[in-house]
C-alpha cells in the first residue's frame, strides 16, 4: 500500500508548518510532522483505523475516516490499496468547517 497526500492536504501541511514555525521551534514542527506520518503509516499498514466521519456518513459516504496525531486531525480514505489523505487540520481548527469548505470548493 502507499500513502498519497492529495494537493489540498499538501497545502494544509504547508500552512500548518508555517503556523508552527512562526510560533515554535523547527524541532517541534519536525516532531509534529513525524507524528503525522507515523499515524498514517499505521493506518496504511492496517494497524489502526479511525472512525467514520459522522457528517459524511449522514449522506452515505462511509469510507472517509479520521485519525488524531498528537496535535492534528487527518482525514483519509483507503481505496485501491492506497491511503489517500484529503485534509490535515490542527486540533484547534474547526474540522467540520474545514471539511465543508473542502467539499464545496469545486
Amino acid at each position: 500500500m502507499a500513502i498519497v497526500i492529495l494537493p489540498d492536504a499538501q497545502a494544509d501541511l504547508l500552512d500548518l508548518q508555517d503556523y508552527m514555525l512562526e510560533r515554535w521551534t523547527p524541532e517541534l514542527w519536525q516532531a509534529a510532522e513525524d507524528d503525522i506520518f507515523a499515524q498514517l503509516a499505521q493506518v496504511d499498514s492496517g494497524f489502526i483505523a479511525g472512525p467514520v466521519i459522522p457528517l459524511l456518513a449522514s449522506v452515505g459516504m462511509t469510507d472517509y475516516r479520521s485519525i488524531l496525531s498528537s496535535h492534528h486531525r487527518i482525514l483519509y480514505r483507503q481505496t485501491d490499496g492506497n491511503t489517500c489523505v484529503y485534509a490535515v487540520a490542527g486540533q484547534t481548527q474547526d474540522f467540520q468547517t474545514l471539511l465543508l469548505r473542502r467539499l464545496f470548493k469545486r
